[in-house]
């Protein structure tokens, strides 16, 4: 299943300088395959696309930025309403 997050933290927690986006997710996470990573860095708003086994391995891939980000999880999928 794809999902798209948008994850946003405040200027106060930024992570520019102190690990950079990378430490806001965890890209060894087991079930999840990252497909895409986006970033409008003035807003303070990443975004991925990801393909997950479920919504737990979602919540595993975003451990390292909870203490630091809100994230909205959106499933998503390619094919139309029939």
């Amino acid at each position: 299943m794809l999902f798209l997050i948008a994850q946003e933290h405040t200027p106060e927690l930024c992570p520019k300088g102190n690990g950079g986006s990378k430490s806001l997710y965890d890209e060894k996470a087991e079930g999840v395959k990252v497909r895409g990573v986006y970033g409008a860095f003035s807003e303070h708003l990443i975004y991925y696309i990801v393909e997950a086994n479920g919504l737990g391995a979602v919540h595993k891939f975003l451990d390292p930025g909870w203490t630091r980000c809100t994230a909205t999880i959106t499933p998503v999928s390619e094919e139309a309403i029939p």
